[in-house]
């Protein structure tokens, strides 16, 4: 197992979705733990689909995942003269043919066969061409593909390192285009082109390339070039069990990373969709990752993307973020949805402030995009009072007056901490003969718009007196123009 290299060959016609980042990911682990070489490649030669703007986004995405290449990128639209050279190889070896088909006349005969409910392949007219007729044809001018030809008989078989022993019969197989008549190759012929030239040794994809793996052996040895080992990976599946899509919510790698996911979980929880790391532990680091990665253990079972286990993953990866990680990365989602946070003229009591509020709810985030969303209240005082909290804890009809009397009593709170506001707000209960709980559901409400939030007291202290007095009386204004409790924005 000397001499290790893999290859990642993402195709830029779209961005990098998560099954392809599992690929890479499985390829990258491989190679580290097996201190091999892994090799970047872009297949880039579907002219009209592929655009410089997605490779940027793909080699974006990995570098975020932290993905790191050892040799490429390498594009396959440079490589074209290798393509035809190899192309003409397999012609003159009497392995390829050219096919002067057009496109109308495959159609039909693939209609024909549907109609008459019968599977379709190339019925083999140009294989059966004496050499005068294809001189002929060619030097009129006609249009060729280049087709690959299958063995009369037999089969080809291979052992795949995750669904074991795999073969197809020859006769099951069809004579492939190789070279389209455009010019361009087709996936198996810059596939093989490629990892032939690159010395891959070990294919790892997704199990959807099962099927073209038997032609593909079967041009390593028309070309008497080593055949690598195979190893497909299991589908990824929609929690419906259907093949995941935008349907299931995103699927780009660009999408969750918008969505305040940290790499650290998005990779974690990738690393486990098909491979199950010793003691089936769930939060497994990357140098865990690489030590104990075997391409041995990974299921053959089709594994589901559960949204929900992401959103935990990533909630227990920003737990365990130290401020100097997170506080950055929280900045740049406040900037980023207009909410700014650094002001230069903010001072050394502001700038802690800012730290105490971002530490408090880290505990609770469940993405990074949360603080400027559900957390929005707590930098930033236009926000809105949730529905469902206002109807819960401001339908006694005397929760205006006391808030405007806490508002009173916050004011006057001297030392304003923890023991001085609690103290407060439950003097005030009882002098008013209420039930503490009342009044703390209610002015969380009010400082928060919402009906969760870490302790009331500790937003209280985090928020500051003079904000918070703010607050408890502009909800107090709020209940008393608004006799139906409205949760339009406060003013």
């Amino acid at each position: 197992m000397n001499n290790i290299r893999v290859r990642f060959a993402p195709s830029p016609t779209g961005y990098l979705h998560v099954g392809g980042a599992r690929t890479a990911l499985y390829n990258w682990l491989f190679a580290r733990h097996m201190g091999g070489v892994l090799i970047l490649r872009i297949e880039d030669t579907d002219v009209d689909r592929s655009k410089p703007e997605l490779t940027t986004a793909i080699l974006e995405s990995l570098e975020w995942l932290g993905l790191n290449w050892d040799e490429g990128p390498i594009y396959q639209s440079q490589r074209l003269d290798r393509y035809h050279a190899m192309a003409l190889s397999l012609q003159s070896s009497g392995h390829a043919y050219p096919c002067f088909c057009t496109p109308e006349e495959l159609q039909s005969k693939r209609a024909k066969a549907e109609a008459e409910r019968r599977p379709w392949k190339y019925d083999g007219t140009c294989r059966a061409l004496s050499h005068a007729d294809r001189d002929r044809l060619l030097a009129e001018g006609r249009p060729a593909a280049v087709r690959f030809r299958i063995p009369d008989s037999g089969k080809t078989s291979f052992e795949d390192q995750v669904f074991g022993h795999i073969e197809v019969e020859h006769r099951d197989l069809e004579d492939f285009v190789l070279l389209r008549s455009d010019g361009h190759p087709t996936y198996h012929l810059g596939v093989v082109a490629d990892d032939i030239d690159l010395r891959v040794t070990h294919v790892v994809r997704g199990a959807d390339h099962i099927s073209n793996t038997p032609k593909q052996i079967l041009m390593y040895q028309a070309l008497e070039a080593p055949i690598p080992v195979f190893a497909h990976l299991p589908l990824i599946l929609g929690p419906d069990k259907q093949r995941l899509s935008k349907r299931h919510g995103a699927t780009s790698v660009g999408a969750y990373r918008e969505q305040g996911v940290l790499p650290q979980a998005l990779v974690n929880f990738l690393a486990l969709l098909g491979w199950t790391p010793p003691g089936q532990k769930e939060i497994v680091t990357i140098e865990e990752m690489i030590r104990d990665f075997d391409l041995g253990a990974v299921s053959k079972s089709n594994a589901v993307f559960d949204l929900e286990k992401l959103a935990w993953m990533n909630s227990e990866y920003i737990r365990h973020l130290s401020p100097e990680q997170l506080l950055p990365l929280v900045e740049r989602e406040l900037a980023g949805a207009g909410l700014p946070v650094r002001d230069p003229g903010m001072g050394v009591q502001e700038e802690e402030r800012f730290k105490q509020i971002v530490l408090l709810l880290q505990s609770r985030a469940r993405t990074i995009q949360d603080y400027a969303g559900p957390f929005r209240a707590f930098f930033n005082d236009e926000f809105a009072y949730e529905p469902g909290a206002v109807k819960k804890f401001w339908k006694d009809g005397s929760i205006a007056s006391l808030l405007e009397a806490l508002a009173e009593r916050m004011a006057a709170a001297n030392p304003f901490d923890l023991a001085g506001t609690e103290a407060a707000l439950r003097t005030l209960a009882e002098e008013k003969g209420v039930k503490a709980g009342l009044l703390i559901n209610a002015s969380r409400v009010a400082l928060t718009g919402q009906a969760v939030a870490p302790s009331l007291f500790e937003v209280i202290v985090v928020l500051g007196q003079d904000r918070v007095v703010a607050r408890l009386r502009r909800a107090a204004d709020h209940l008393r123009s608004v006799p139906d409790n409205s949760t339009s924005p406060a003013a």
